[in-house]
């Protein structure tokens, strides 16, 4: 695909000078490290962002945050948008003469409806207006697969059925693609050809920066794999650093990497206490974005990354590694000092920040204590930035177009159905038994058992007030949505104890639990052997034997081996079925279901 042209050297694109114009209120405030142009280093502000998975409403998103007036203590933190995102990226923008925007990865996919009803179209249309310049795959972005993800970058609609309700170019004759690269330096093609440009680089008066692209390599296994058939993930940093010396080969020394993977910190001691996202030392970082970044080139100067949803600012080998949560909650902002005579980068010298987006319903005495902490520049840029007009008014024509299909009531339940536990949980249980209860039918494949892998099942669904309550197909997608179809197939006793056995693989200190449908019932044993944790597995209150054939409803990304359910793929007897949505829907119309006891009794 053919990338956009680069902006010119030094200068603003017309989307982001006409943001700027709309978004800010009172004189710009220049960083401290930005000297005047010509008179010594140069200052490049990279602001990221990663995960953002569509929330182009604020709605009740939130962050915690450490309470910078008590020390120990938090604040909760409304905080999200992509309206109020844009402001404060106009906002950060007009403090510095260069700039660049990139996203980190997943910025769409498992999504609210707004974005998923409209094949992320939406999405993209408000990443154009909100300035992005480059931007590298998460894991999500190959959802749909290849030639999906090559439409979303490249335009053009895609073919719509009649009685769908996600609908291309809904709201206009043509959708026009993503106005800015995607670059990705460890996914090739099968003859070895990469699927997109590895890296991109940004003039800076005369100095070129670097930016590489990486997506997690464990992507096949978390996708459905038949989107990536013919694809090859590479490993990230000998990726990234074939990348950096072809880079280097061409002059360019100031690097920046974009991976979609992460890393975490450990929970503080003290009860409700958060880790501080903007504390270097980071104590107890881990992640494989930690082993990723010791093995890169020593000429990459800053590491944006992505995946674990983790808010964090850290030095890791005398270099930055940064995320800023996801859904659009926070920004991550590096300012580069960049040095004219070697091209390179002082890290000395550079600075970094996560900043929240505050937006309307940020408490007015939590805005003013986190200004009251930030450094001047980020402060102002805070407290100047406004929810930009274009952004708001794409995002409103969008959930007015959806609030039909988003609104309509599809069904009751007794009682919320959570994603707490510690083995299986109550909206994983529904799910479950609403596969089962869509396919147990001779006819629609017999099953007496049906399996729902955790990381399927997105979101709650509340019950507030008395019960029953109405569900809507928005909070019913909300829940599930991925467009997952279902499969019936035929496993052993055998087969289904190995697959129950392989929740907890080698290397993995908890298990991941699928989430069973009624009448499958076992003790989980962690402290035994592997091989043996499973134990009196039952179904119907009857033990399940070796050679005893079970009818399994699984979904279409389980069956074709996601999440390394690699097993599924040699089911037998196959037949396919419902929508997963449709299966729920349908499930809710027919019953007003309640939470009830776990299924698989935990022992130490």
């Amino acid at each position: 695909m053919r990338a956009p042209p680069p902006a010119r050297p030094g200068a603003l694109s017309a989307v982001a000078a006409a943001l700027l114009a709309g978004c800010m209120s009172g004189p710009a405030t220049s960083p401290a490290s930005a000297p005047a142009a010509g008179t010594g280093p140069l200052t490049l502000r990279v602001i990221g962002f990663n995960d953002f998975h569509g929330n182009l409403e604020p709605g009740t998103l939130s962050l915690t945050l450490p309470d910078p007036r008590q020390p120990g203590a938090t604040l909760r933190v409304a905080a999200g948008g992509a309206a109020e995102m844009a402001g404060l990226v106009g906002a950060l923008r007009s403090q510095a003469p260069h700039s660049v925007v990139v996203s980190a990865g997943d910025m769409v996919g498992a999504t609210p409806l707004v974005s998923a009803l409209f094949r992320h179209e939406s999405t993209v249309e408000a990443m154009n207006l909100l300035g992005v310049d480059v931007a590298t795959a998460g894991n999500h972005e190959f959802d749909a697969g290849t030639a999906e993800l090559q439409r979303l970058v490249g335009g053009g609609c895609a073919a719509n059925r009649p009685d769908d309700p996600v609908q291309s170019c809904a709201l206009q004759p043509r959708y026009a693609g993503m106005r800015f690269p995607l670059v990705l330096a460890n996914v090739l093609r099968a003859d070895g050809q990469p699927l997109f440009a590895p890296s991109w680089v940004r003039q800076v008066d005369g100095v070129r920066v670097g930016f590489v692209g990486a997506v997690t390599r464990s992507t096949p296994g978390i996708v459905v794999p038949s989107g990536v058939a013919g694809l090859r993930f590479e490993d990230e940093a000998d990726a990234i650093n074939r990348s950096v010396d072809a880079l280097q080969a061409q002059g360019v020394k100031a690097i920046v990497a974009v991976i979609h993977e992460g890393g975490e910190l450990p929970r503080p001691a003290a009860p409700g206490a958060v880790a501080d996202w903007n504390d270097r030392a980071c104590p107890g970082f881990s992640g494989d974005i930690v082993g990723i970044v010791r093995r890169l080139s020593p000429q990459v100067d800053l590491v944006l990354s992505a995946h674990t949803h983790q808010g964090y600012n850290c030095w890791v080998d005398g270099r930055p590694v940064m995320q800023a949560y996801a859904l659009g909650r926070g920004l991550s902002v590096a300012d580069l000092v960049l040095d004219p005579a070697t091209g390179d980068v002082d890290r000395a010298r550079s600075v970094t920040r996560n900043l929240p987006v505050l937006n309307a319903r940020t408490e007015p005495a939590v805005r003013e204590a986190l200004l009251a902490a930030e450094p001047a520049p980020f402060a102002a840029a805070l407290r100047a930035a406004r929810p930009v007009a274009a952004v708001q008014a794409s995002v409103d024509a969008h959930a007015a177009a959806a609030a039909p299909q988003v609104q309509r009531p599809v069904g009751r339940i007794g009682s919320g159905f959570d994603r707490s536990g510690r083995t299986d949980w109550p909206a994983g249980r529904l799910v479950a038994d609403a596969q089962l209860a869509a396919t147990r039918a001779p006819g629609r494949g017999g099953a007496q058992i049906a399996l729902m892998n955790p990381g399927g099942v997105r979101a709650n669904l509340a019950c507030n007030g008395t019960p029953p309550c109405t569900v809507t197909y928005g909070d019913v997608f909300t829940m599930q949505p991925f467009g997952n179809s279902l499969v019936v197939m035929t496993l052993t006793g055998a087969e289904l104890k190995t697959l129950l056995e392989g929740q907890r693989p080698p290397g993995r200190a908890e298990p991941s639990f699928l989430q069973p449908s009624a009448g499958l019932t076992y003790r989980w044993v962690d402290s035994a052997p592997p091989g043996q944790r499973v134990q009196d597995l039952q179904l119907d209150g009857q033990p399940i034997s070796p050679g005893q054939s079970l009818r399994i409803t699984v979904n279409s990304f389980m069956a074709d081996g996601g999440d390394g359910l690699r097993l599924l793929k040699t089911g037998r007897d196959r037949l396919g079925g419902a929508q997963d949505v449709d299966a729920l829907i349908a499930h809710l119309q027919a019953t007003t279901p309640t939470a009830g006891p776990a299924r698989i009794t935990w022992v130490d």
